[in-house]
């Protein structure tokens, strides 16, 4: 009898079909083991989910699976080939490398061994375009692709994510459980993961995540530029200032992580944040989302200003040179009340972070008439809740702003954050002004506040703006007693008289 020549692909599937019932297929692999990785794994495993691991540099996998990955249910692979092989079907993999032209090699790889509703998820920060592309071109191939943000760190992803998964819906049935089971859990015990929408919407929400994870980590560096410069504190009193916070509407893992680095102490048993070169690095999320906001004519103004604050910190030798020579106001002892202007602060810092995710949530809300997509907005604010690193008590008066009203406009809108803001105005504007006659740089507070004043101003002075353009470069204008009507005026006529004529939109 003549044995056929079997390849690897067709050997394990035969040995794991019955030759060998000792064996199970894995309900999951997952591609890259870098801390994330690993502890993406330990997190499934943990939930009763059998995994396979894959990397690379295939001794990685013998390392995790020696090491931290010993004595668990954890499977490994030296291949791609064996890799798929090992999966139950449909076939789950989860890539986690670094976005870009990564991802599109190994999904070039993967194809041939894949069959028709087989899912590969992308669980890195891809450019959500990217994530579009790749769902429709393996939509054509008959391949699910699933583009998911993934929040929260390394300890987020080991106990508790939050999950941001969107792209080909067929896919959602095949990994609700796996991942509503391993993300994060708030209130009742609701998973801090749902479907988000099609093609790149949950890349999407992601990077507006990490925009308004920008420009809160920078409100929170005002704040403590504010109590350092201005009332001249201390490291340990600023530290519990913010631990004192976290008990109010600030609740939130940033301010957590602010005491506590406030308080850290280095070997010698001084303060280590003042040693720390103050140079902000960037991965280009923020700077995605601000990009976004152009493109689509959205005032994210407050996350634009926190990605350009990095980049100012950038310049630090230019601005150690520039400390020598560009003078500012005097430095003068604040004569008012400590505690009172700690207040001001403190209601400066919620005021913005409302404004901050306000425009976050209107550029949502515009991304979705651009592509069609259908998002749940409280649901958003729920999957951010915990597990992320803008987890904060205040998500949960963002989704019951949207239960109150799903069609809401602005968050502004809604009579919580509309009556939050004004009890937080007067105080606003003083911790404002205070830092402004200081000479303290607060790029976020301060834009923050002009997008409130513009918001909530029914006449802007943008009506000179579109006569200077109509003026310039015949751009036309509307008036305000014709809407739709638009007109182009000769401003040079002799004697002070203008033509017009009236072009209809």
């Amino acid at each position: 009898m003549k044995v056929p020549q079997l390849g690897v692909t067709e050997y394990f599937d035969i040995l794991f079909s019955g030759l060998c019932p000792i064996f199970s297929r894995a309900d999951i692999a997952l591609i890259g083991l870098a801390v994330m990785g690993q502890n993406l794994i330990l997190n499934m495993n943990d939930h009763g989910f059998v995994v396979c691991a894959f990397n690379r540099t295939v001794s990685k996998v013998d390392d995790f699976l020696a090491n931290e990955a010993k004595g668990t249910k954890v499977v490994g692979a030296h291949s791609l080939e064996e890799m798929v092989s090992k999966l139950k079907k449909p076939r789950r993999i989860i890539l986690l490398v670094k976005a870009g032209q990564a991802v599109d090699d190994f999904i070039v790889k993967l194809v041939p061994l894949l069959e028709a509703g087989d899912i590969i998820i992308d669980g890195g920060n891809s450019e959500y375009r990217d994530t579009t592309r790749r769902c429709q071109d393996l939509k054509a191939k008959g391949i699910l692709f699933v583009g998911s943000g993934v929040s929260g760190g390394e300890d987020g992803a080991r106990y508790g994510p939050s999950l941001m998964p969107g792209g080909n819906k067929e896919a959602w049935p095949h990994i609700k459980t796996i991942f509503q089971s391993i993300a994060a859990k708030v209130g009742t015990g609701e998973p801090c993961c749902d479907w988000v929408g099609e093609e790149g919407a949950g890349h999407f929400v992601k990077m507006v995540h990490n925009g308004i994870e920008y420009g809160d980590m920078q409100l929170i560096c005002e704040a403590y530029h504010l109590m350092k410069d201005i009332l001249g504190m201390e490291h340990e009193e600023m530290a519990k200032v913010f631990d004192e916070w976290n008990k109010t509407e600030l609740d939130s893992f940033l301010i957590e992580i602010t005491a506590n680095i406030l308080k850290f102490q280095d070997s010698d048993g001084q303060h280590l944040l003042p040693k720390i070169r103050d140079s902000a690095g960037q991965k280009g999320t923020g700077k995605w989302t601000a990009i976004s906001a152009l493109e689509y004519g959205i005032p994210v103004t407050l996350i634009g200003e926190a990605v350009f604050a990095r980049c100012l910190s950038s310049l630090k030798d230019e601005r150690v040179q520039a400390s020598k020579k560009l003078a500012g106001p005097p430095k003068t002892k604040f004569e008012g009340d400590k505690k009172s202007f700690l207040e001001d602060i403190r209601k400066a810092l919620y005021a913005s972070k409302i404004i901050s995710y306000t425009q976050g949530f209107m550029l949502l809300r515009q991304a979705a008439k651009e592509f069609g997509w259908t998002l749940n907005y409280g649901g958003i604010a729920l999957m951010w809740r915990g597990g992320c690193i803008i987890r904060s008590v205040f998500l949960g008066k963002i989704k019951d702003a949207f239960d109150r009203n799903p069609q809401l406009q602005n968050l502004l809108l809604d009579d919580f954050f509309k009556t939050a803001v004004q009890n937080s105005q007067d105080s606003w504007r003083r911790a404002i002004s205070t830092g402004v006659q200081a000479g303290i740089p607060m790029p976020c507070f301060t834009t923050a506040l002009s997008f409130y004043d513009g918001y909530r101003h029914e006449m802007l002075p943008a009506n000179l703006i579109q006569a200077q353009r109509d003026y310039f470069g015949a751009h036309t204008y509307e008036l305000l007693a014709k809407p739709g009507h638009f007109i182009h005026t000769n401003w040079t006529g002799h004697g002070g008289s203008v033509s017009s004529s009236s072009y209809n939109a």
